[in-house]
């Protein structure tokens, strides 16, 4: 067993250190999902690793530009392009679209999803709390999970899916939720690119199956 309780032959989870994020409990809530889990900026090992988890607390704009000043951008374009698992977790989904829209500012995001991040069309934000989501058939991260509910916090949200899906083998499972009657993505499975707007990390034992279930598909 590592210090931590896990197998050595346990999966090497990265958490990206990029300054943004709960990462201490994001670090926490994998290791007790059974990973080896490491807290780094290093792009070697963010590269090398099972799994690569992109947290995120805050601004769009702010969080984009913590992730590329650690050239986390080429770090997950290099992930993805060779078939290598990246988790997003809040702003760390939002950021994958193309473009965030916060108090009148268009950022450009990531881009590995077409989209826009903006506010959400509710009379009181943040959205916090606990929500249910509702979950396509033959989802990965929720089996088990699919009627349980996650902790939100966040005031913007995709609130349109644009990437087009014909045609393609294995279309990205989309999972929604609903706030004061405003729909948004909750998390979406892409192939190796997967995403959650809550906080699994936050979400009790049902966020701990989540999380179980991705660190077994490594």
């Amino acid at each position: 067993m590592t210090s931590n309780g896990t197998s050595p032959s346990a999966p090497h989870v990265v958490v990206l250190d990029y300054g943004f994020g709960n990462v201490r409990s994001a670090v926490r809530a994998l290791e007790r999902a059974g990973a080896q889990v490491e807290l780094t900026a290093d792009r070697t090992r963010a590269c090398d690793c099972d799994g690569l988890v992109v947290p995120g607390v805050g601004a769009f704009q702010s969080c984009v530009e913590g992730i590329r000043s650690v050239r986390g951008h080429e770090v997950i374009g290099r992930r993805l392009a060779g078939g290598r698992p990246v988790l997003g977790i809040c702003v760390g989904l939002q950021v994958l679209f193309e473009h965030g829209v916060e108090n009148g500012v268009d950022s450009e995001g990531l881009g590995e999803w077409p989209g826009v991040v903006e506010r959400l069309e509710a009379p009181v934000v943040p959205h916090m709390g606990w929500n249910t989501v509702d979950v396509p058939d033959g989802s990965v991260l929720f089996r088990g999970v699919e009627q349980e509910r996650f902790y939100f916090v966040h005031s913007y949200g995709v609130r349109r899916w644009l990437l087009e899906t014909k045609g393609r083998t294995q279309p990205p499972r989309v999972t929604w939720a609903e706030y004061a009657g405003d729909r948004f993505v909750a998390a979406v499975e892409n192939g190796p690119l997967s995403a959650t707007q809550f906080h699994p990390e936050k979400s009790g034992e049902a966020g701990a199956a989540l999380l179980r279930n991705w660190v077994a598909s490594l």
